[in-house]
C-alpha cells in the first residue's frame, strides 16, 4: 500500500546514537510520550528494552460481532480471512491520531519468511517482563530471551475476563494480532492485540500474526531475486529426460516461486528520526520513565 501523508508519524523510532533507541507516541496537542526504550548491544547480540506502561493501540477495539462476520464469510487464515483483516487494519492505522505510517510504500499481511520459530512462542507468556532483553542469534543467552514477538504492553494474565472471552473466540478461529515490523530491534512489536495474543496462547495455541512492515524497493527486489533464479536455471539445466523431469521441472518452478515471493514480502528497513537532545536527553527520560534501568553496557 502506498502512503503519501504524514512525513512524520505520531508512533515512530527516535534514535540517540546509533545504539540508544525510543519508541515515542505523540498525539496532537499532547506532547510525545516514550512507550519503549532499548539499547542495541555493542556486539550485535541482542538488545536491551524496557516499556514504560504507556502504549494505546492505534485502532479501535475489536468487536466480537466483526470478528464472527469475517469468519462466516471466510476461512480463519485463509487468502479471503487475510485480506478482509489486512483491510481492516490498513483503514484503521490510516484514520488513527498516533499510529506508524508515513509516506512511502508499507507492507501489511502473513509473514511468508519463516521468521516465527515454534519453540519460541512458549517463551512469550513466562518471559514477558516489562525489562529484559532479546537474543538476536543465541550466543549463549538464556532461553527464554529468545523470542520473536515483543509487546509493548504486560500480556493480560490467561484468567482475566478481557482473555477468557478472547480464548472462547480463539476455538472458533477468528483472532488476528496486529504487529509492526521495526528493524532496529529486530523484532516485530505488538501493535494492537495483546489480549488476543494471551488467549491464543494460554489456549495451546498460536496466533495469527499480520505484520506491518516498510516495503522494499524495486532494486533490492531485483539483487535478492538473482541467487534463487540462478539456482533454478541450474537446476533445470541439469534436469535428465524422462518419466520423472516434469515432476522436478513443477517442483522446482514452485520452489522458486516461493522464494520469489519471500523476496518481494521481506521487510524495509524501519526509518528512526534524530532523538531531541541526542543522548543525554535520552539518558534523562530513561531515568524518569523507567527508574533504575541499567542495561549491560557490554552488551
Amino acid at each position: 500500500m502506498r502512503v503519501d501523508s504524514p512525513v512524520r508519524p505520531g508512533l515512530r523510532m527516535e534514535c540517540a546514537d546509533g545504539r540508544r533507541l525510543v519508541l515515542v507516541r505523540e498525539t496532537a496537542g499532547r506532547g510525545a510520550v516514550p512507550v519503549l526504550f532499548a539499547r542495541q548491544r555493542a556486539t550485535h547480540r541482542g538488545v536491551h528494552y524496557a516499556r514504560t506502561g504507556r502504549h494505546a493501540s492505534p485502532l479501535a477495539p475489536l468487536r466480537a460481532e466483526r470478528a464472527r462476520a469475517y469468519a462466516r464469510f471466510a476461512e480463519p487464515g485463509g487468502e479471503a480471512w487475510t485480506g478482509r483483516w489486512a483491510a481492516h487494519a490498513e483503514a484503521g492505522l490510516r484514520a488513527a491520531d498516533a499510529g506508524p505510517l508515513h509516506e512511502g510504500a508499507w507492507r501489511l499481511g502473513p509473514d511468508v519468511s519463516g521468521w516465527f520459530v515454534e519453540r519460541h512462542w512458549e517463551h512469550l507468556l513466562p518471559y514477558d517482563a516489562d525489562r529484559g532483553h532479546l537474543t538476536w542469534f543465541g550466543y549463549g543467552d538464556p532461553d527464554g530471551d529468545a523470542r520473536d514477538l515483543l509487546p509493548l504492553r504486560a500480556l493480560s494474565a490467561v484468567e482475566a475476563p478481557r482473555v477468557r472471552a478472547y480464548r472462547r473466540q480463539y476455538r472458533e478461529g477468528v483472532l488476528p494480532v496486529f504487529a509492526w515490523w521495526v528493524s532496529g530491534l529486530n523484532v516485530p512489536v505488538v501493535l494492537d492485540g495483546h489480549d488476543r495474543l494471551a488467549a491464543a496462547l494460554a489456549e495451546g495455541g498460536r496466533p495469527r500474526v499480520l505484520v506491518l512492515s516498510r516495503a522494499v524497493d524495486a532494486g533490492w527486489v531485483a539483487l535478492c531475486s538473482e541467487r534463487p533464479v540462478r539456482a533454478y536455471e541450474e537446476r533445470m539445466a541439469a534436469l535428465e529426460e524422462g518419466p520423472l523431469r516434469a515432476v522436478r521441472a513443477a517442483n522446482a518452478a514452485r520452489a522458486l516461486a516461493d522464494a520469489l515471493e519471500a523476496v518481494a514480502a521481506s521487510a524495509g528497513p524501519t526509518r528512526a528520526w534524530p532523538h531531541p537532545g541526542g543522548v543525554p536527553a535520552w539518558e534523562a527520560a530513561a531515568a524518569a520513565y523507567v527508574p533504575g534501568w541499567r542495561p549491560d553496557p557490554d552488551g
